[in-house]
C-alpha cells in the first residue's frame, strides 16, 4: 500500500473507533427499541453488535499497511488483532454497566466476538493470499 493509502486507512480506523464509542455509549433511550427478533431467528440488537465489530480486524489490517512475511507471524498478528477487539468489546460492555442508561449483556459480547472471529479469519486468508502472491512474484 502507498503511504497515502495507509494514512487514509488510519484516519478511517480512527473514525470507526469514534463511531464505535458513540454507538456503545450514547444514550439511545429516545430511540425505538431494537430488541425485537429478526425473521424469528436473531435478535436485531445482536445483529447490530455483530455489524459494529465486523470491520475492526479489516480496518486495523489496512491501517498497518503491510502483510507479515511469515505465516506464523501472520497467525500471531491475527490472534493479536482478535484479542484486542475482544478486549475493546469487553471494555465497552463493562463501561456500559457503569452507566445509568445502558446495561452490560454477555450476549452482546458473544455477537461482538463472533464478528471479530469471522473478520479476523478473512484477514488471515487475505494475508495468506498476499503472502503467496508476493513470494511467487519474486
Amino acid at each position: 500500500m502507498s503511504k497515502r493509502s495507509i494514512i487514509w486507512a488510519r484516519a478511517l480506523f480512527v473514525l470507526y473507533l469514534i463511531a464505535l464509542g458513540f454507538l456503545c455509549f450514547w444514550n439511545f433511550n429516545k430511540v425505538p427499541d431494537v430488541s425485537f427478533m429478526l425473521f424469528g431467528i436473531i435478535q436485531f440488537d445482536k445483529l447490530i453488535h455483530f455489524l459494529m465489530f465486523l470491520p475492526f480486524p479489516v480496518l486495523f489490517y489496512l491501517s498497518v499497511g503491510q502483510t507479515p512475511r511469515k505465516p506464523w507471524v501472520l497467525i500471531l498478528y491475527v490472534l493479536g488483532v482478535f484479542l484486542l477487539g475482544c478486549i475493546i468489546a469487553a471494555g465497552t460492555e463493562f463501561g456500559q454497566s457503569l452507566t445509568k442508561y445502558r446495561h452490560a449483556d454477555p450476549a452482546d459480547f458473544k455477537a461482538d466476538s463472533i464478528a471479530l472471529a469471522i473478520s479476523a479469519l478473512a484477514v488471515f486468508i487475505t494475508g495468506l493470499v498476499h503472502m503467496f502472491k508476493r513470494d511467487h512474484e519474486a
